[in-house]
């Protein structure tokens, strides 16, 4: 069973009579159907549907809930929330430098205690995240690397920058990442009309090679016209965040994918429901 220690974590605890109706109003993750051990994945959108915030949100077993994220913009996260938070009664702290270990393989669930949670972006695979107290690490985060690769489970700020991207173009709409029936939230009008009129253009989706891929960053082309952008890698394959519109042109038109000036193949994660769009869409 492979266990992996998580570096560069932070924790918010958000604590209160309050904390559950004060975060269901504001970010994209449905608590009511949050369970005790549950993991699910979130965001705090701008107004104009963007993901600002990335992170994992819980439910604490003394209550409250916790959210995971990188350290990197977790100070920002607490102001925004503190922002937010007016007249609800509602605590916000940071907890810096978290320990967070991951667990996944047919026997992860033997290893649950009370502070391990299933990570619900995993739907085919028994994954698990614990805080404090775990198993022994035996592995590094490059198997988590590879994890995710396999499932097509993107994260700032490596996958994608944050600021720049909808929930449906780092595929939250297949994760149960964001709630289209929990009502408002913050960008629920935006992300609501991309989903009902089906109108996302961006989708992350595996990338492989017959050799090494190139690091993130590396753009992503079809006959000279970038598409996209490289995500994760490891070894030959890696995610790519991708117009699916212009992947599927040239698939059909037999147009070689390019990330650098390596030929690669793109392909749906397994699990998720979307498909290529039959046109392509405006630039």
């Amino acid at each position: 069973m492979p266990t992996v220690d998580l570096s560069e974590r932070a924790v918010i605890d958000v604590d209160g009579e309050d904390a559950e109706s004060f975060l269901q109003n504001l970010i994209t993750t449905n608590l009511d159907d949050l369970a005790p051990d549950d993991l699910k994945p979130g965001a705090l959108l701008s107004p104009q549907g963007k993901i600002l915030f990335q992170f994992l949100v819980s439910r604490k077993a003394g209550g409250g809930f916790r959210l995971d994220l990188p350290q990197a913009p977790a100070d920002d996260l607490v102001k925004r929330l503190t922002l937010y938070r007016l007249r609800a009664k509602a605590a916000i702290s940071k907890q810096s430098e978290a320990l967070v270990r991951i667990s996944f393989g047919d026997d992860s669930a033997a290893s649950q205690t009370e502070s391990t949670y299933r990570d619900r972006r995993f739907a085919a695979e028994p994954v698990y995240r614990a805080y404090g107290a775990a198993p022994a690490a035996n592995s590094d985060e490059r198997e988590w690397t590879l994890l995710r690769i396999r499932h097509g489970v993107a994260e700032a700020p490596v996958d994608f920058a944050l600021g720049d991207a909808f929930p449906h173009d780092i595929n939250f709409d297949q994760i149960e990442g964001v709630s289209f029936r929990k009502g408002c939230f913050v960008g629920q009008e935006v992300v609501s009309r991309m989903q009902h009129r089906g109108t996302a253009r961006r989708r992350v989706l595996i990338a492989s090679a017959e050799q090494s891929l190139p690091e993130a960053g590396t753009p992503v082309t079809v006959n000279g016209r970038e598409i996209g952008t490289l995500g994760s890698t490891v070894d030959n394959t890696g995610l790519a965040l991708v117009r699916i519109d212009r992947v599927k042109d040239a698939m059909d038109g037999g147009a070689a994918i390019l990330a650098g000036d390596i030929a690669i193949r793109l392909a749906i994660p397994p699990e998720h429901r979307f498909t290529f769009p039959a046109e392509t869409q405006e630039a």
